[in-house]
């Protein structure tokens, strides 16, 4: 390294940024399009992108949005009253947890939401227990914020839930927020009730702050129910903080609109950084997400009942494969099997030495597109979005079935 380099003028791109990874996720969709759009016939697993239109009535009040000069013009950073009053009775109805509108900010998606909380929760050095796998984002997130991610490893043995006994031996002095995330991105994994009301007892005994996303929380399938741990946990409530969105339940990824529940000293720090970082989120799309928590839950049950159907083709189709052990997430809409079993056979004259590898091979030899476990922190496994098509989902995992047959040792 040159003395130019080394030095801050030499430094083009600031350490900071500089360390940060693209996302994997977004960057195996965009490789799976570019294939797409050259002719090649690829079926991509990658993004957790629900393939239905956003619905009809939601779409609707965006486009009256539109036509409505007030959302011409600025409006406070925190988001429109009447939306952080829709989203304080949404709150109530669905999870049953309590909170006045004052303590929700609304974000540019769940991503803005993440990183704000991190950002107002942690200072240098601060550590942040992760289970692993984890949604690519978290760790990128808090270092971003200055803190420190700390990983606990969970497996297919567990249904990739992570223990009290696990949290615990984390734990040091300087940590301070415990992630936790139920419907699980990547895994699917849903924590029962006791397993929510252990760790949050847990996390309060201990004086931590919890950010807990809950994203997820209509797509659940089973016999699993989804739970909130300011509710399950009520003494813990002064030192969470929720993170959701519009995205994933309603078929709304592209509108960008996330939002954070937590304490009102919180909230307002987060607000103040929004309000230099991007003022408020589009009123078009903070108009459709108004409409889209305020209407009730028929087209999000129809996408449910499609999602459970796709889980539970891929779930069979995948455990039909030698070398692949998929068990059956309760929530969201990923499959997470372990390809341990697979990794050094010979596959058309290459020998995958870990699951990065394997993901390449899919993509070149069965034109399928899945994202490696590397990006999730747990070398050894694969994420299959099914949210995506019957008829795609079926021809991508026989695909799969086609060509992982013919791995030899």
């Amino acid at each position: 390294m040159t003395a130019a380099s080394s030095s801050p003028v030499g430094r083009r791109v600031s350490a900071r940024i500089g360390a940060i990874s693209e996302s994997a996720t977004l960057a195996v969709d965009a490789k799976a399009k570019a294939l797409k759009a050259a002719g090649r016939p690829v079926i991509g697993f990658g993004a957790g992108e629900p393939d239905f239109p956003t619905p009809e009535y939601i779409v609707e009040a965006a486009v009256a949005a539109c036509r409505t000069p007030r959302f011409h013009r600025y409006t406070p950073p925190g988001g429109l009253p009447e939306l952080k009053e829709a989203l304080a009775a949404k709150t109530l109805r669905d999870s049953g947890y309590a909170a006045d509108p004052a303590q929700i900010l609304v974000t540019n998606g769940g991503k803005q939401a993440i990183y704000e909380a991190f950002a107002a929760l942690l200072d240098p050095g601060d550590e942040v227990i992760v289970p692993a796998p984890y949604w690519t984002t978290y760790p990128e997130s808090i270092r971003l914020a200055g803190g420190v991610p700390v990983e606990v490893v969970t497996d297919e043995t567990t249904g990739y839930r992570a223990s009290v006994a696990q949290l615990e031996a984390a734990r040091t002095e300087r940590t301070k927020v415990l992630l936790f995330v139920s419907p699980s991105n990547p895994t699917g994994a849903v924590y029962s009730r006791e397993q929510t009301e252990e760790i949050g007892r847990w996390a309060a005994e201990h004086g931590l702050w919890v950010l807990t996303d809950e994203i997820y929380e209509h797509l659940v399938y089973g016999g699993a129910s989804a739970t909130s741990l300011p509710v399950a946990v009520p003494e813990l409530a002064d030192r969470c903080v929720v993170v959701n969105g519009v995205a994933k339940t309603y078929a709304m990824t592209g509108w960008r609109v996330g939002w954070l529940i937590g304490p009102k000293d919180v909230i307002k720090a987060a607000t103040n950084l929004q309000s230099h970082a991007t003022s408020n989120v589009s009123n078009v799309a903070q108009a459709a997400a108004l409409a889209a928590v305020s209407g009730d839950l028929t087209a999000v049950e129809r996408m449910r009942e499609a999602f459970d159907r796709r889980r539970r083709t891929i779930v069979r189709m995948l455990n039909d494969i030698e070398g692949v052990e998929c068990p059956e997430p309760e929530g969201a809409f990923y499959a997470y099997p372990s390809v341990k079993g697979l990794l050094g056979k010979e596959i058309r004259g290459r020998r995958p030495a870990n699951s990065l590898e394997l993901a390449g091979v899919l993509l070149e030899e069965a034109e399928v597109a899945v994202v490696p476990g590397e990006a999730f922190g747990t070398p050894g496994y694969l994420r299959l979005s099914y949210a995506l098509g019957d008829d795609d989902l079926v021809e991508g995992v026989s695909r799969l079935q086609k060509l992982l047959g013919e791995a030899a040792d």
